[in-house]
């Protein structure tokens, strides 16, 4: 990837242009960190870039950004500009393409407002950000409020960036984004979504619930969640402290990378419980919340608009949680249909996170992880004994009485208790003659 970016720098050098690398891959590199991708600033104009280069895609061609694709990878490739008015807290009325010092003064933060150049392997500074590197803090360019007044999506990115890289925000910088905190609703929910994925699926998630908290961020984005701080739990079960307090340790034992489902069940999970909080005369309840938190799971992703397959794979994750605590009574059955759903994996781990960040109990994921090991996918979801199709050709008119004969069928199959076509047609034929 870096010898086809410093590729494209030098095709735009010989064109007679100034190219460099910038922003997100500049700052890994000063972190010693492998970036993942490279993106290129450049005095050459979008049609200037597209003449050079023979596949490109004009993505943001109005504010100077042309992708190239070279290798089989994409690599951004934007003209050195600065940003005219910013009247909506969201874009630019204009732009005016600009020098790279102009270009790297109206970006967010210093630790992004770096250029490289490869040809000289020469880092270039015009905003302080190396030193920010060096300190692990996270400063905007300029005036803080100057540079969220534009952009509002950056009172967000700013707590992304403190989280995920372990920094520290500057005092004035996040006495910025407190004050400024409720100016976030401006941004559409599909940013604010983006947002919160990379800060929940990324390194210091735990850390990251924490900022948003500080900074008031989670109030006006997430209520749902601000509301479990204070709320007391069983210290039988969870001596760690409130839900709010268990749900930061559960977001800091995620494993690397995990799926977006999965950090979300985790921010989630306990949502219900709020709501639902009892101080019975034996001890805290929470009856219900498992039901109550997915009903809320699936307002709350349908308000940041997450896809349906997101939200229904987080809601049954949340929905179910609870379950996990009884898998051992569990029919052998009903325990397959659990271990064969495709949000399994998803499931098993949320439970092990749950267990580690409270009681640290982990009987039930051992067991259900030595059911796995034991039970291949042909056992836990084997192709049907019989088909509506059977039971039609056996005399059986179509509806309610077809599925109840196909379930009792599939049951017995997973309790092996039937275990051929033959058997299996042989009891649809006596049930069908009893339930008639």
């Amino acid at each position: 990837m870096k010898d086809t970016a410093i590729s494209i720098v030098k095709r735009l050098r010989e064109a007679g242009r100034t190219a460099y690398f910038n922003g997100g891959c500049v700052r890994d590199m000063v972190r010693g960190v492998e970036p993942e991708d490279i993106d290129i600033a450049t005095s050459a104009t979008p049609e200037q870039v597209q003449a050079l280069f023979t596949k490109t895609v004009p993505v943001g061609a109005a504010f100077g950004v042309v992708l190239v694709i070279e290798d089989g990878r994409q690599f951004e490739v934007a003209t050195f500009r600065s940003d005219e008015a910013y009247i909506d807290g969201r874009r630019p009325t204009s732009v005016r393409y600009a020098s790279p010092e102009e270009d790297a003064r109206r970006r967010d933060f210093t630790i992004n407002g770096l250029f490289y150049d490869p040809i000289a392997e020469q880092i270039i500074d015009f905003v302080g950000g190396r030193a920010d590197i060096e300190r692990k803090l996270v400063r905007t360019i300029g005036e803080p409020r100057e540079r969220f007044t534009e952009d509002k999506l950056r009172l967000l990115r700013c707590v992304r960036f403190a989280a995920n890289l372990g920094y520290e925000i500057e005092p004035a910088t996040f006495d910025a984004v407190k004050e400024m905190a409720a100016q976030i609703t401006v941004v559409s929910a599909e940013r604010i979504r983006d947002e919160l994925v990379k800060i929940l699926t990324r390194p210091n998630a735990g850390r990251g619930l924490e900022l948003l908290d500080a900074s008031g961020l989670l109030h006006e984005i997430l209520p749902e969640i601000a509301a479990m701080k204070g709320v007391e739990q069983p210290a039988e079960f969870h001596p760690e402290g409130d839900v709010f307090q268990h749900t930061r340790l559960m977001l800091d034992t995620l494993p690397a990378n995990p799926s977006t489902v999965l950090a979300f069940a985790v921010l989630l999970h306990d949502v219900g419980k709020p709501p639902t909080f009892v101080r019975a005369p034996d001890r805290i309840r929470f009856n219900d919340h498992d039901r109550i938190g997915a009903e809320m799971t699936e307002n709350i992703l349908r308000r940041l608009r997450f896809s349906n397959d997101e939200i229904e794979k987080t809601v049954l994750c949340v929905r179910e949680h609870m379950k996990f605590q009884f898998v051992k009574e569990m029919r052998p059955a009903k325990l397959k249909r659990l271990m064969a759903r495709e949000t399994f994996p998803d499931e098993l781990e949320l439970h092990r996170i749950d267990c580690a960040s409270s009681h640290r109990n982990l009987e039930n994921y051992e067991f259900l992880k030595a059911k796995a090991a034991e039970m291949p996918p042909e056992v836990l979801k084997p192709a049907p004994l019989l088909t509506g199709h059977d039971l039609l050709a056996l005399g059986l008119k179509p509806g309610p009485l077809v599925g109840q004969i196909l379930h009792e069928v599939e049951e017995l199959q997973l309790e092996e208790r039937l275990k051929s076509r033959a058997e299996a047609l042989e009891f649809a034929k006596t049930r069908a003659a009893a339930l008639s």
